[in-house]
């Protein structure tokens, strides 16, 4: 992509219909952009299918749900869950009695870890066996689904698996350097990616995040043509990152959280629908914004170009609906603090001459440096503290709003979608808000 390919306009068309099948191929854990999905597809009235990834046992044994862990997936989706174990990625893959990859990383210290070399030609085997394990799982997983569905219904495939981090302990050590760290505890992104580690975490990030949107594209191959010679269409949706446009000197403007490790795997799940548009299928990667989530949490600093959806809403006259957000994230704030100062915070940060020379799209995702770290991770801890409650926090209240625009944005725009890469701006995530409170 030489730039961003943005999403203008709130959609409004919608083909799905009841009887229709959603199908979420990735569980549904806590917060995060799936819910919203989830909840336009039952509002249309689908019927709503999704998957597993499964559990390990304590041997590592990989094994589909129990009937009380599949009573409570299937409750928290609000459908069939079809038990299969779909795991993605190798990191816990190896032949019997072989160690696995996350294995070799056992011995791995914080004072030996940039040196320790792997066996490459180890991990291809250990990769070999998890992507076929993967495919068989898909398969399986196809063969059930093909009878869930009559002809001539319309499907939407919504992928969501994304991550793929090996359980080392090290990791978390490093990651607090390079996500957290700043003077002293600073640590380069580009230092993990040099290493045998990181190689290995890329190569997993690619399976997990990317790899798995081309089998389930490839193995619903049989599923789309019944579906198309008898009448219905088929979609897919999936969750990229690619940075955001937001307010930034009264003009829109892109910019991204740098240090971002899983961007590559993310650039690698647009040319999959890339290709698969090409080949006639509407697959459809969405990249959205900057948000708060379980697994977001980890990367101090990603939630600062939230505050400026305030702006955006007030831009894209929000009325009173927006005046009532601009104060709901005043009463999160002490007493002696207020929102202009949080925005001016923000504001002095994009205005940065670190800030701005990161807003590089050609070379994303950068690597982090000594000087960004001090400035992003400083702005976050100083509003942070502003705050009444580091437990609820005026990022809290805006993720809630960028998750409720981005379900029906995807949803409508999944009907006739406009290409197989669009990003999710805060002008058209403020235009939806403001529609859907008007």
């Amino acid at each position: 992509m030489h730039s961003p390919t943005p999403l203008r306009s709130v959609p409004q068309s919608n083909i799905f219909r009841p009887g229709d099948v959603f199908v979420l191929f990735g569980e549904l854990f806590g917060r995060g952009y799936a819910n919203g999905l989830v909840n336009e597809a039952r509002k249309a009235g689908m019927e709503i299918i999704g998957i597993t990834v499964g559990r390990r046992d304590d041997d590592n044994r990989l094994r589909p749900l129990n009937d009380e862990e599949l009573a409570v997936a299937e409750a928290n989706l609000g459908g069939k869950i079809l038990n299969v174990p779909l795991m993605a990625g190798f990191d816990l893959d190896a032949a019997p009695g072989a160690p696995t990859p996350t294995d070799l990383l056992g011995s791995m210290t914080l004072k030996n870890w940039t040196d320790v070399k792997l066996d490459w030609a180890h991990i291809d085997q250990c990769r070999e066996i998890g992507v076929q394990r993967f495919k068989d799982g898909v398969a399986e997983v196809m063969a059930r689904l093909d009878g869930l569905i009559a002809d001539g219904r319309n499907v939407f495939f919504a992928h969501t698996m994304a991550g793929g981090i090996p359980k080392a302990k090290v990791f978390l050590a490093i990651a607090n350097r390079i996500y957290k760290g700043r003077g002293e505890r600073f640590m380069a992104s580009s230092q993990l990616l040099e290493s045998d580690l990181g190689k290995l975490i890329l190569q997993n990030f690619d399976e997990v995040t990317a790899n798995s949107f081309q089998h389930l594209i490839d193995g619903s191959a049989a599923i789309r043509a019944r579906l198309a010679a008898s009448g219905g269409e088929v979609r897919y949706s999936a969750y990229g990152y690619h940075g955001t446009e937001i307010l930034i000197d009264g003009a829109y403007a892109w910019q991204t959280y740098t240090t971002y490790t899983q961007g590559y795997a993310k650039m690698r799940l647009e040319r999959i629908a890339q290709a698969a548009w090409e080949q006639g299928v509407q697959a459809t990667v969405y990249n959205c914004p900057e948000i708060r989530t379980n697994s977001s949490d980890i990367f101090v600093g990603v939630e600062l170009p939230l505050f400026a959806l305030l702006l955006a809403l007030k831009k894209e006259d929000g009325g009173a609906w927006a005046e009532a957000q601009w104060q709901a994230c005043r009463d999160l704030l002490l007493e002696d603090q207020s929102l202009e100062a949080v925005l001016q915070k923000i504001t002095d940060f994009n205005a940065s001459d670190v800030a701005e020379s990161f807003r590089d799209f050609a070379a994303w995702p950068m690597s982090n440096t000594p000087e960004l770290a001090d400035i992003m991770i400083g702005t976050s801890d100083a509003i942070t503290q502003m705050h009444k409650d580091r437990k609820a926090l005026i990022t809290d209240h805006l993720s809630a709003l960028v998750l409720e625009a981005v379900g029906p944005l995807m949803f409508h725009e999944s009907s006739r979608p406009a290409g197989p890469v669009l990003w999710l701006n805060h002008d058209v995530i403020a235009r939806q808000l403001n529609q859907l409170h008007a």
